[in-house]
């Protein structure tokens, strides 16, 4: 009798909703995306170019989104910005994405003491506030972005872990992984080959959702002068710089990038979300 290896449709089968809040999210992310790429070629003014005589000046065809309290065009800090507000969360994503999935996997696949063990530990970073552990690891290195984007990605870790758990779980239970167990396929090979590809959409989908919390994490901690370095162009960091202005009733320099928060982090939310619903559509 011959064995018959099935397996499930991988990322090659998974087609995104087209609706049209979807397509707008996405859109939306390969603006930005695009707009942080091809920054450096299209700022019209250097982003640290003080001009105190021109301070806190409105939109004008000269600046066209106007001028911070420092005289700095708003336009050229908001495309620099972005390359720096959306590489910290990819970094946090990569890491925690990567770390997860081995974890995860491993606690699932071998079970017993080394799954108790690995799913404690989870448990018990999972338990420690992220922007805490953030704060802490800043506090002990100083001011960068290296600092809070390895603190986050340890404190998104367990997202990643506990969900590639549980499917590891489900898919071991399926009859292609015993049938390549019985042809003599080792551990490793099943898992690498059949099982992660397997999984791989659900968890990307989550990824894609913790790429959007990443991001106003990291903007946060800008805000509040433990990020990036002071005349680093950033998001969260103009959203700092901004508070002078808005006390002195010009509030577009600091507006502007939480508007560019907001949008980006629900734009990767509904795409990840909807990546997810059809992937649970896809497996009914």
């Amino acid at each position: 009798m011959t064995a018959v290896l099935t397996r499930r449709p991988g990322l090659a089968r998974i087609r995104t909703a087209r609706s049209p809040l979807h397509l707008c999210c996405v859109g939306f992310v390969v603006l930005v995306v695009a707009g942080a790429l091809l920054a450096p070629l299209v700022v019209p003014y250097d982003p640290n170019a003080v001009d105190l005589g021109n301070a806190l000046a409105g939109p004008s065809a000269e600046h066209l989104l106007g001028v911070d309290a420092a005289g700095r065009d708003t336009l050229s800090r908001l495309l620099l910005g972005a390359r720096t507000s959306l590489l910290g969360p990819l970094g946090v994503v990569l890491f925690s994405t990567v770390a997860g999935i081995v974890v995860g996997m491993a606690a699932a696949w071998r079970g017993g003491w080394l799954d108790s063990l690995l799913s404690r530990g989870t448990e018990l970073v999972f338990a420690f506030p992220g922007m805490l552990l953030a704060i802490l690891v800043i506090s002990t290195y100083g001011e960068g972005l290296s600092a809070p984007v390895i603190a986050l990605a340890v404190a998104y870790l367990p997202y990643v872990s506990r969900l590639t758990r549980s499917l590891v779980l489900t898919e071991r239970e399926r009859p292609y992984v015993s049938a390549y167990q019985v042809q003599g396929h080792s551990a490793l090979q099943i898992c690498l080959r059949h099982v992660l590809p397997n999984i791989a959409p659900v968890v990307l989908a989550q990824s894609t959702i913790n790429f959007g919390y990443a991001l106003m994490d990291l903007a946060g901690l800008s805000f509040l002068g433990l990020g990036v370095p002071a005349l680093t162009p950033d998001w969260g960091r103009m959203v700092f710089d901004g508070q002078t202005a808005v006390q002195h009733g010009y509030p577009l320099s600091a507006i502007l990038p939480c508007v560019l928060i907001v949008l980006t982090v629900v734009a990767f939310n509904v795409a990840g979300e909807r990546w997810a619903d059809r992937v649970a559509r896809r497996d009914r």
